[in-house]
């Protein structure tokens, strides 16, 4: 896996006022660590870790002061030093005496050297802390070099650190809290990872809002975010920690320590420079520009070359990688699927009440597309406060119509209290083929697309007779593979699943499809619940061919476009990220091995995806012309919003 950095949190034992006991605690995790993890490219310990944040008096004693003096080094801090391994920087919390101030400092140490200091500069005041009292801020430092443990480094608050292969900042507890972070001026100059030493103790509440903080900062600066906080073994006397640290990437959390759970130290995760970098390229605050751009009125921070072998190009990542990146997690789904749901059908409601058609015209087929348009469309209506017969399902059983989703189509209607109609359209499209001179024993795409047209023709028209408008039901999976019937199915008054996903189609029909069948009395209930529960096990199908001979389905889209699973993945990251063949490969490959339900080889990954690709670049010429529809996700492939690419793409 390229271009990863591996981050780890550790929060050993703090014996309070000892700074030798502290080292040992440190370098014993830090072992631990490596013997489970192998090598790391950063470590973070909490904030003062070398004395314990709850000291107070005592880090004015030469007991503790002596151990950060210019000229002086003891066995226990050169032991520390040269503990860390080639490749890896470790940050460690001490309070630092310059010039008879003391500064509560990050000390980042690389394998027998000081790489830097940096200063805390927002100092809490209030309530229980009272930091002033002992140290002085960041912001007052009149020196930017120190002397340290014979050791001559660069010391303040704005400091960037270049390894040649990432960049990173460093910043202390209240610091993120401030109105104004050091580490947005840091993300501005170039940091790719922010480093936080902190000690933020525990209140009712307290852990919500300082997940958002970690959150909300690493998703403002683009970054990685590596937030490592005190434990419980720091002294309770009036407060108490619990080791509350995080990993976060972008606005996500990757990684998160149970509060008090003493057995959960250590946090280890990957942050993922080709996330980082894609989105500050696409996101322009973060590229040079003229003078008035916020980055050149930021201050402009001093950067430190701290040489090689900090290297990151792992074999694997052990951060999760999830095979189904659209679909929402299983603690967060209900409420994800809802919102998404809920901008789908106030989506329509607008359109529905801007253009004032009387009614809302829709194919139902049966499959899951079509089912979740039905779904939208008498959402929306409920919205509007419309009656649901004002939404008109039209199925149209053709050649390759089986009983099974004509019946689930039919039920679905029913139960639902939309008006239906079917109109069969085998006689229409003979026909049609006759005048082309097409032989009904031809399966070409010809046969195939006439069946499309003709049912967009219809729906169509029957719009015009009552005062409707067509509600597509295509969704982004189909868009994206060219895998639609060119002003065919491809054609609609408003797309009402253009931006959703087939994964995420599957997922939504079945979260929404039993919220709504529970709001039903006892036998809709259960008839809506078995028809949704058949449609989720229904093979995705277009159904344009002729069954087989026992009645089923004999054309299956997979067949041909192949997993959507694995097409869904590869949008993704072709489009969110903006990732290579090559790094899609890997990622899908790590991601089959993590799955528990998808176990995809490389050879098919590597199969399906050059397919993928081969038809993204043919179907561009769709999506120019494509109707609109609502954005409902980060990846959209709407011309007018988000994707604009040349038809002729080799």
């Amino acid at each position: 896996m390229d271009r990863l950095v591996r981050v780890a949190t550790i929060s050993p034992r703090v014996h309070v006022g000892n700074v030798d006991a502290n080292i040992n605690e440190i370098k014993e995790a830090y072992e631990k660590l490596v013997n489970k993890h192998g090598n790391v490219n950063i470590v973070v310990t909490p904030e003062l870790s070398l004395c314990g944040y709850t000291a107070q008096d005592l880090m004015f004693n030469q007991s503790i002061s002596d151990y950060f003096a210019e000229d002086k080094i003891t066995a226990s801090i050169d032991a520390l030093i040269n503990s860390v391994h080639y490749g890896t920087i470790l940050v460690v919390g001490a309070p630092v005496v310059v010039n008879n101030a003391m500064y509560n400092c990050a000390i980042i140490i690389a394998a027998g050297e000081v790489l830097g200091v940096a200063p805390k500069c927002y100092l809490p005041n209030y309530n229980e802390f009272y930091e002033k009292r002992w140290f002085n801020s960041g912001f007052d430092a009149q020196t930017t070099s120190i002397k340290l443990w014979r050791q001559q480094v660069p010391f303040g608050r704005s400091l960037v650190f270049n390894t040649g292969d990432f960049k990173f900042g460093v910043e202390l507890c209240e610091d993120l809290w401030a109105p104004n972070p050091p580490s947005v001026d840091m993300a501005l100059n170039g940091a790719e990872v922010i480093l936080n030493l902190s000690a933020s103790n525990e209140t009712i509440g307290k852990s919500d809002y300082r997940r958002s903080l970690v959150a909300q900062q690493s998703a403002r600066c683009i970054c990685g975010y590596v937030y490592c906080s005190a434990g419980s073994s720091e002294s309770t006397s009036d407060i108490v920690f619990s080791g509350h640290s995080m990993i976060a990437e972008n606005g996500s959390i990757l990684s998160e320590a149970r509060l008090f759970d003493k057995n959960n130290s250590i946090l280890v995760n990957d942050i993922d420079l080709n996330k980082i970098r894609h989105d500050r390229m696409v996101n322009k605050t973060f590229t040079f520009g003229p003078k008035e751009s916020l980055r050149e009125i930021r201050l402009k921070c001093r950067h430190r070359q701290v040489g090689g072998g900090y290297r990151h190009n792992y074999d694997h990542t052990i951060r999760e990688i999830s095979i189904t990146p659209f679909v929402p997690r299983l603690t967060e789904s209900d409420k994800r699927c809802d919102e998404i749901f809920n901008i789908q059908t106030e989506a329509l409601a607008r359109r529905w009440e801007s253009i004032g058609c009387e009614n809302a015209v829709i194919g139902v087929s049966g499959g899951l597309d079509s089912t979740l348009a039905l779904l939208v469309a008498v959402g929306a209506a409920d919205k509007l406060g419309y009656d649901h017969s004002r939404v008109l399902g039209i199925t149209m059983p053709c050649f390759g119509t089986t009983s099974r989703t004509k019946s689930n189509a039919v039920k679905l209607m029913d139960v639902l209290g939309v008006s239906s109609r079917e109109i069969d359209i085998k006689a229409s499209v003979k026909q049609h083929l006759k005048d082309i001179g097409l032989s009904e024993d031809d399966r070409s795409l010809a046969y195939e697309n006439a069946q499309a047209r003709e049912r967009t023709q219809i729906l169509m028209d029957i719009a015009n007779m009552s005062s409707g408008f067509v509600i597509g039901t295509g969704d982004l999976s189909e868009l994206a593979l060219g895998w639609c019937t060119y002003n065919g199915d491809h054609m609609s008054m408003y797309g009402a699943n253009s931006s959703i996903p087939k994964t995420l189609v599957r997922t939504l029909v079945e979260r929404v499809g039993l919220t709504i069948a529970n709001t039903f009395d006892r036998d809709a209930r259960s008839e809506m619940i078995d028809c949704i529960k058949d449609i989720l096990a229904t093979p995705v199908s277009p159904e344009l061919l002729p069954p087989s001979e026992d009645g089923t389905i004999a054309q299956l889209t997979e067949d041909s476009v192949g997993p959507y699973v694995l097409n869904d993945f590869f949008l993704y990251y072709t489009l969110r990220f903006g990732f290579s063949r090559e790094m899609i490969i890997s990622y899908a490959v790590e991601a089959c091995q993590q799955s528990e339900n998808y176990k995809y080889s490389e050879g098919e990954i590597t199969y399906w995806l050059d397919k993928f690709i081969k038809r993204f670049k043919r179907a561009q010429f769709k999506r120019n012309c494509c109707p609109d529809g609502i954005k409902v996700g980060s990846v959209s492939l709407s011309p007018r919003g988000d994707w604009r690419m040349a038809s002729e793409v080799e």
